[in-house]
């Protein structure tokens, strides 16, 4: 991650599904031009000086770095809701190039820069650590990363061996004692071990009067880490998104908090968007998700693909990783897709850089238009999904073009549709339907098609207090019962209105936080 201090402001977009109140935030590319611009409006760019330039081979190369460890891993295995202390999420390169957001546990609440990955299900932050990733490094510039304490938050609470969320009911002495949890990730020997806890984790609702959420929840409390995990990724935590019963948007389901769904929204620009209970719309393109219960991924059928004027019959399952830069196939797919590209492609091949991963790149000059063939793929059942960026175009340090690749990696056994081929759509993971749903969409607006219905459990929307705090604090969620607890949010201070006006959205300031993001 290159370091930035970012101000946090909470987005309430101005919309709810079938009067379900709805939970969402920004998502943003960590070199995305908002970040950028939120930086130096802030006067902290400190530390983007380190970040490769977009567009260069070495930016590119960064990425694909991360995706081939992506790739090892994955060969081995009510309403909406967001996070209240952060819409915002970065792609950061200097910490593995995944998706981070910033989140609020406990009493008082403690902030944590969580990395986003629906490959894997455990929340977990750093907690009473014996062997965690250090608070303070050169990495994080300004960055000064807390740990949580149970002892230390009025609301937590212990997760007893004898919870149907311990795994590991055979290493406790007693149904009583604390519940060990261990998580071996099949990348850099990276793992995260300690013990379950349940605390408090700050949602807000996505509606024309945004509440704040008191959402009872269960996190691992990170003791020791190993591996990446020490510092070069997720340093300060990992916030699972995949299909255990353990990963938090199951967690949010079971308890009535949101619809057992969740969209991600990856926008061109790099800014998107996550919403928790997000059931997708009746325009959505969709398809049936694949269950195998020993690789429980959001696991999608491929019957084809259209690559420019050729049509190529398919037959392979992929799976949808927004943890996955670059899309990665295995043959004969890759071949025939590449190969195809590069047999309708006029420009004149080029090794542009041989740091780059991928096998066709072509070079332009500063003057011609890049007009490649288009790609898009059929699933089961018939659903177009399209691939509206499918190429990367490499430029010099100056931002001058210099040319362009198809950015499609070569696998081995397995097949990841990286956030590569996301660009453009808002891709819904409904785990109640079982399907995945996708459409062309500007992360920047609200989505006022007509959504699909919800039936949310009566305790998805509490009852709201007769009297709200006159703001976001924790103290309002003080002896907060295992049902939610809603609090009412403020509206900005004129003193926000420049950073807001800036993002083009409306902005409910339910806090102003601010963090380093390296």
């Amino acid at each position: 991650m290159a370091a930035a201090l970012v101000r946090v402001v909470v987005l309430a977009a101005a919309a709810a599904a079938a009067g379900v109140e709805a939970l969402s935030l920004d998502v943003h590319h960590r070199y995305s031009a908002a970040v950028r611009g939120w930086a130096e409006a802030a006067g902290h760019s400190g530390g983007l000086h380190r970040a490769p330039a977009a567009g260069t081979a070495e930016y590119y190369a960064a990425l694909a770095g991360h995706d081939l460890r992506r790739r090892s891993l994955a060969a081995g295995a009510g309403g909406e809701v967001a996070f209240a202390d952060g819409n915002d999420t970065y792609r950061l390169n200097d910490l593995g190039f995944l998706h981070y957001a910033v989140v609020a546990l406990g009493t008082p609440n403690v902030t944590f820069l969580v990395a986003l990955d629906t490959g894997s299900d455990l929340f977990w932050v750093p907690c009473d650590c014996v062997k965690c990733a250090p608070l303070v490094s050169p990495n994080y510039a300004n960055l000064k990363f807390d740990v949580y304490s149970p002892q230390k938050s009025s609301t937590s609470r212990k997760v007893p061996c004898s919870s149907d969320l311990c795994d590991l009911q055979n290493a406790c002495r007693s149904a009583s004692n604390s519940c060990p949890y261990s998580v071996q990730y099949l990348s850099d020997n990276t793992s995260s071990s300690g013990v379950l806890v349940e605390d408090v984790l700050y949602l807000i609702t996505e509606s024309a009067q945004p509440k704040i959420v008191t959402a009872p929840i269960t996190f691992g409390c990170g003791q020791v880490q190993t591996g990446s995990f020490l510092g070069s990724a997720a340093p300060n935590g990992l916030l699972g998104l995949g299909m255990d019963s353990k990963s938090v948007p199951s967690l949010l389901a079971s308890k009535g908090l949101a619809a057992d769904s969740f969209s991600m929204c990856f926008g061109e620009d790099g800014h998107g968007r996550i919403n928790f209970g997000d059931m997708g719309s009746s325009d959505q393109q969709e398809t049936p998700l694949n269950v195998y219960k020993q690789n429980p991924f959001y696991n999608i059928s491929i019957t084809g693909a259209m690559v420019g004027t050729k049509a190529i019959p398919a037959k392979f399952s992929a799976i949808v990783d927004s943890g996955t830069s670059f899309t990665a196939l295995s043959d004969p797919m890759y071949t025939e897709i590449t190969s195809s590209f590069n047999s309708q492609v006029k420009d004149s091949p080029s090794q542009l850089d041989s740091s780059l991963p991928f096998e066709y790149c072509y070079s332009v000059s500063d003057k011609e238009s890049v007009n490649p063939p288009n790609i898009s793929l059929t699933a089961k059942g018939g659903s177009v999904f399209p691939v509206n960026d499918p190429i990367i175009t490499i430029t010099d340090t100056a931002s001058n073009p210099m040319g362009y690749c198809l950015a499609i990696m070569k696998s081995e056994g397995v097949n990841l549709i990286g956030e590569n081929f996301m660009s453009g759509l808002k891709v819904v993971f409904d785990r109640e339907r079982m399907v995945l749903g996708w459409k062309n969409f500007d992360c920047y607006s609200v989505d006022n098609s007509s959504n699909l219905p919800v039936n949310p459990s009566p305790s998805a929307v509490p009852p709201k207090p007769a009297l709200g705090p006159n703001s976001y604090t924790p103290e309002a969620a003080k002896g907060a019962s295992p049902n939610a607890t809603q609090v009412n949010v403020l509206q900005p201070s004129a003193g926000f209105s420049q950073l807001l006006q800036f993002n083009g959205n409306i902005f409910i300031a339910a806090a102003l936080l601010s963090v380093v993001i390296l």
